[in-house]
């Protein structure tokens, strides 16, 4: 279970904090409210009801708090009591978060406000506390009662956090010149507080603003996936069987970008919404304007006997059919659970095998943890017996795994783990004889004639001047470098690197959650820092590249010809000598014959000077695909027809004649739904709709009258 926190974050909006200050564009509060959104809005997408927040003002123009009676509280409004914060309540802080018009108010009177706040909700419960005091420290600051405020802090356990703009800090580099003489004495009088305190942390804003585009990775608290025993041998057998007990965690898991979900404006009350609104404390006023799309489903059957010719009926009364080629097949419930394995829960060792023997590619999951049970000092020394002797003997252990009941089994890896304080078995799925997929490909180093005889210098495989360029390129390449003592530097660190996709988007959608109207900022410098390769080593490695360049013989390709083949005039060859013009002489061949239908087709298209003479080619080509489709057994031609009819469509989409292709494929519908073709082929209806050669519209040939409805609904119809 997520540990439980309480957050009160005391924000000073003072005149002096609607200042511009040192050339800034935004003023000290605007400033300092980039941190504190930052930190609400990660809370906030936790969506955690135990990570709870709450706001305080300081040097506000009104005064709401329980202590506002004592003049000492006066200026101090908790503009937000401590609770989950939702969207709600972020848009009406948003609006209350604006520069007063008073310089009054104490900072550490705030504080008090703070603690009694966090007493008050927390009470003597296991809590995270905190309390954040941003503040530019221009104001009074009454410095009575210091010792009794450090001592609640800590008999509350409370961490104190104070930040503040223009705040010096010479381990950052932060030192405001010609400084108030309050503003220095109050900054003095605060830091030494935080430094006295157990739990405190004293910065200044800067430090704090730069660090929000490093990414926060999300500490979670794992659950066990199974808890069970270990076994070698059957217990209900043999009294010498092996039993441990074990609890299995995620050792590695992926983390995902949050999903999006659906909505629609809110167009009135819903059955049940105002009921639950009001439970939850939120007028009608305040209502969020949009509401989660709901999808309902209808299940309808063909029977003519009532009106419309559909009937609805539920979803209990149909039955599970499972695809079997285009045909569905049913199986009862009952037959169904034949196929169900009964299976009971554990994990039990069924070989060893060496090191050596295992390839590391078999891997077929994210790896776990098999630890002992907890405070259990048996299960722990006879573990970790196991451990050791997996160990000593170089030997993986290979084991059936069930996690829970009926669930079907795995064969997983079992690795020895040691470091200098923690034992454990890694554990990873092994794939079955179904899952072992066998490829073959042709050698890297050399090229085996059709004799036998093998070649080890041809066009096709790297000489030893590029593959010596190559090697120098890559290690030139290197990340890790060496420092002036000749220790390794990391050039890239596994704890500096983050999800891109994952970070952006929780960043992006923390911005629009406070910020509705404005854009989005840029990409955080920490995302797209290893998108590219370091300066200095692209730097450093320009020779060896120009190098490889050298002896792959690279040259640059001329950039494809843009435009439609209709019209188009012929490039004149270089040579000056026109292949084309004198095959020309010769008489054109008229026919395409079926065993190359493909490349004759196109070869009579680029020969042919008028329209009918591309008819005279598709025409051809329809009979072929005809012919084919009606001596096909099967579906055993299928796919060469919707080749050759893929062919005609992108050909005759750049020579802009869309009209012959939109009328063959209008004929051929007719005969294949018509069984004109060798029977039934309604199936290769089914194969040209899934490969989209429907009718060519409008979007796709500005020639073309049919419109993308009329394509859709050609395609669509059986």
């Amino acid at each position: 279970m997520a540990e439980k926190e309480a957050t009160v974050y005391i924000v000073d909006v003072g005149r002096s904090m609607g200042e511009r200050r040192y050339g800034r564009s935004v003023t000290d509060l605007e400033w300092a409210m980039q941190y504190v959104w930052d930190r609400i809005t990660t809370t906030v997408s936790t969506g955690r009801k135990t990570a709870t927040v709450g706001v305080v003002a300081l040097r506000s123009d009104e005064t709401s708090n329980d202590l506002q009676h004592d003049e000492n509280f006066a200026n101090i409004s908790v503009l937000f009591k401590i609770g989950q914060v939702l969207m709600p309540d972020i848009r009406r802080l948003r609006d209350a978060i604006k520069p007063s018009r008073t310089y009054k108010g104490d900072a550490l009177s705030s504080l008090v406000i703070a603690i009694q706040m966090i007493s008050t909700y927390c009470k003597k419960l296991k809590y995270k506390r905190e309390i954040v005091l941003v503040t530019n420290a221009t104001g009074l600051i009454n410095s009575e009662g210091l010792e009794q405020i450090k001592e609640k802090i800590e008999e509350d356990n409370i961490k104190l956090t104070v930040l503040g703009p223009d705040f010096d800090d010479a381990d950052w580099g932060v030192k405001e010149e010609d400084k108030d003489e309050r503003k220095a004495a109050n900054e003095n009088l605060l830091r030494n507080f935080v430094e006295d305190c157990r739990n405190g942390a004293f910065g200044t804003l800067d430090q704090a603003v730069s660090q929000l585009d490093i990414p926060r990775p999300k500490e979670t608290r794992s659950m066990p996936s199974f808890k069970g025993f270990l076994s070698l041998g059957n217990a209900e057998k043999f009294e010498t069987a092996l039993r441990i007990p074990v609890e299995r965690y995620f050792r590695t898991y992926s983390a995902k970008p949050p999903t999006a979900s659906s909505f629609v404006p809110r167009s009135g009350a819903e059955p049940g919404q105002e009921a639950s609104e009001q439970a939850d404390g939120q007028a009608a006023g305040e209502r969020d304007p949009l509401v989660t799309v709901r999808t309902s489903r209808t299940y309808q059957i063909d029977d003519e006997s009532v009106p419309g010719g559909k009937a609805d009926v539920e979803r209990d009364d149909l039955a599970k059919g499972y695809e079997y080629g285009r045909t569905a097949v049913h199986i009862s419930q009952t037959d169904e659970n034949i196929t169900t394995l009964e299976t009971f829960a554990g994990l039990e060792l069924i070989g060893f095998i060496t090191n050596e023997k295992y390839e590391r590619y078999l891997h077929m999951s994210n790896v776990n943890v098999i630890i002992p049970q907890k405070a259990h000092d048996k299960a722990t020394l006879a573990l970790s017996s196991l451990i050791h002797a997996l160990w000593e003997s170089d030997s993986y252990a290979v084991a059936r795994l069930v996690t829970k009941e009926t669930k079907p089994p795995l064969l997983v890896l079992l690795a020895p783990s040691i470091e200098a304080d923690y034992e454990c078995l890694l554990e990873v799925q092994l794939p079955f004889s179904e899952d072992v997929r066998s490829y073959r490909f042709p050698p890297l180093d050399k090229v085996v004639t059709v004799s036998g005889k093998i070649v080890t210098e041809h066009r096709n495989l790297p000489s030893t001047t590029l593959q010596k360029a190559m090697d120098e390129y890559v290690d030139s390449m290197e990340l890790d470098l060496k420092d002036d003592d000749g220790d390794i530097i990391e050039g890239l660190p596994i704890e500096h690197s983050f999800s891109p996709l994952l970070h952006r988007i929780e960043s992006a959608v923390r911005w629009r959650a406070v910020h509705p109207n404005d854009p989005i900022p840029e990409v955080s410098e920490q995302l797209t820092r290893f998108a590219h390769p370091p300066e200095d080593l692209v730097n450093r490695s320009k020779q060896q590249l120009e190098n490889l360049i050298s002896a792959a013989d690279v040259k640059k390709v001329p950039p494809k010809t843009k435009g439609r083949k209709r019209n188009r005039e012929t490039e004149k060859p270089l040579s000056g000598l026109d292949v084309d013009a004198l095959l020309n002489q010769e008489p054109k061949r008229a026919k395409i014959s079926p065993e190359n239908a493909i490349p004759e087709f196109k070869q009579l298209l680029s020969r042919a000077d008028n329209l009918e003479a591309i008819l005279d080619a598709v025409n051809q080509m329809g009979a072929i695909i005809e012919n084919q489709i009606t001596h096909s057994l099967g579906d055993a031609n299928y796919n060469r027809a919707v080749e050759g009819l893929g062919t005609i469509r992108e050909e005759l989409v750049d020579y802009e004649e869309p009209a012959a292709y939109n009328d063959l494929l209008r004929g051929l519908k007719k005969k294949i739904l018509g069984d004109e073709l060798g029977g039934d082929r309604k199936e290769l209806w089914w194969f040209l709709r899934k490969s989209k050669l429907g009718l060519i519209d409008r979007n796709t040939s500005e020639r073309s009258e049919v419109t993308e409805e009329e394509a859709n609904e050609f395609l669509s119809a059986v």
